[in-house]
């Protein structure tokens, strides 16, 4: 499928918008539908959920790229691809989401990411994806990056649902080295780990692991989450051989990045076939958020001034509200239960803990109000998706919402901006509408200022405020002026 024709596939006009209010109600019924995904008194599915760190719309083979993913591409042509698939603007706000099925600007991880420094994480109040089906009777595991909160051990992964996990805390490591700012970031569950090898590979190979050893009648839910292509920009030698063509050293790593994942989840697959298991389980594939292109959103590592992620024709990429920071490339995978074809109509990553909550036939009696949409009955028969809005995200200094077509993205803070964009006749956003079309900048704003009466105040903001107004004052040393004076 085309750039092109992913574009225009599914953005036919829908008649009319859902009131905030409706579209509340709306998603609270819907994301508590169950579909009947399984046969009376049938074993659950497994579900293995695989999210890419900051790939470009354009930067796999069925987008047309010249990076080669010959396994993801065999998924996504075999399975549902996702016309219109969004997530939040960067990692932790979209890893929250997902893991909560509720908008991040409802506990407080909607703006920026958990940094290297920060001791907050997702709140504990909320009931996760691992806990649902793990309450359901699946066993449950993290392989990869969490980002959710490293500085307190009540938010680790192993007390947030997950029966194993392997990998990274932070949002940043070497890939080599598994360290960020030289401390060391590595774990199998709540333990420290130093072992050698490059994380993607060895991701691949825990999962497998894993679906190799498994044993008992339980259903397994694999949130394998991956480092690649997040900076650093590193992939092993042979991976990087590949792309020797590629004159820019960056695109040539970030390409031998994707194509390492892309063997990793070969492994996974490979294991699956060797289990006889493939029939019985669900893959879903998505990235975190689009490409990088600014290098102020490229995370902790140094990189060039031209960054190597390709979105394709969509506008800007990660950390922004445009549509090359939130439009993402996804599709789910199920043998027998799916067909071929595209999943047209919108649909954001809050609606995967409704979805898969359905196809795993789990209750949802613990969860909180959910911003999420089952959309089961869309992917299994084929049919249009019932969601009619997206919250792009909403903060302190603005927010962004779709309706329909009609996008409004409005920077609230000083000197201001408002900027409306019919996506479906526009989809790089190159054209303003604001000035001809007050009425529906109007009705956008009330929605998205409404939304910030629900906000939580964002952590991050909080945190900055603690570290510098809470640390100690910092004082010269009087010896060295008084050396500088000659005295």
């Amino acid at each position: 499928m085309t750039h092109d024709d992913g574009v225009a596939k599914g953005m036919v006009q829908r008649r009319g918008f859902l009131a905030a209010g409706a579209s509340l109600l709306s998603a609270a019924v819907l994301s508590r539908v169950v579909s009947p995904a399984l046969a009376e008194n049938a074993r659950p599915p497994n579900i293995i959920y695989i999210m890419a760190d900051d790939l470009g719309w354009k930067d796999v083979g069925f987008h047309g790229s010249d990076i080669a993913t010959p396994v993801l591409d065999g998924l996504a042509r075999a399975g549902a691809q996702f016309d219109a698939f969004y997530a939040q603007p960067m990692c932790t706000p979209s890893r929250a989401a997902f893991l909560t099925g509720r908008y991040p600007l409802r506990y407080g991880l909607q703006t920026g990411v958990i940094p290297s420094a920060g001791s907050y994480g997702l709140s504990t109040d909320e009931y996760l994806l691992p806990q649902l089906l793990k309450d359901a009777g699946y066993e449950t595991a993290l392989v990869g990056k969490w980002h959710l909160g490293h500085g307190d051990t009540r938010y680790w992964p192993r007390q947030r649902g997950f029966d194993h996990f392997y990998g990274a805390l932070v949002g940043e490591i070497d890939h080599f080295e598994h360290a960020s700012h030289g401390v060391k970031d590595w774990y199998r569950d709540n333990q420290p780990l130093d072992e050698e090898g490059y994380d993607n590979t060895l991701f691949g190979n825990e999962a497998s692991r894993l679906i190799r050893d498994r044993t008992g009648d339980k259903p397994l839910f694999l949130y394998l989450a991956f480092t690649a292509p997040h900076s650093p920009f590193q992939a092993p030698e042979d991976h990087v051989k590949r792309y020797a063509h590629i004159a820019d050293e960056q695109r040539r790593l970030y390409a031998a990045m994707v194509t390492a994942m892309d063997d990793a989840v070969g492994q996974v697959l490979k294991a699956l076939d060797e289990k006889g298991l493939r029939e019985d389980t669900v893959i879903v594939f998505q990235s975190d958020n689009g490409g990088v292109r600014s290098a102020m959103f490229a995370g902790e590592s140094k990189v060039g001034d031209q960054l190597p992620a390709d979105n394709g024709g969509f506008r800007d990429g990660k950390g922004t509200l445009y549509e090359g920071g939130t439009r993402v490339v996804g599709f789910m995978n199920w043998p027998g239960h799916i067909k071929p074809g595209v999943v047209e109509g919108l649909s954001h990553v809050v609606d995967m803990y409704p979805t898969l909550a359905a196809i795993a036939g789990a209750k949802m009696e613990k969860n909180k109000p959910l911003d999420g949409i089952n959309l089961w009955p869309a992917i299994s028969e084929g049919t249009r998706t019932p969601r009619e809005e997206v919250v792009y995200n909403v903060d302190p200094t603005g927010g962004a919402v779709r309706q329909g077509n009609m996008k409004l993205v409005w920077n609230a803070g000083l000197p201001g901006k408002v900027e409306l964009f019919d996506i479906a006749k526009d989809p790089g956003e190159t054209t303003n509408l604001a000035e001809q079309d007050p009425g529906t900048v109007a009705r956008l704003k009330e929605r998205i200022l409404a939304l910030s009466q629900e906000m939580s105040p964002p952590l991050l903001i909080m945190e900055a405020i603690k570290l510098t107004f809470g640390a100690p004052p910092v004082a010269a040393d009087p010896a060295t002026m008084f050396n500088q004076m000659g005295d």
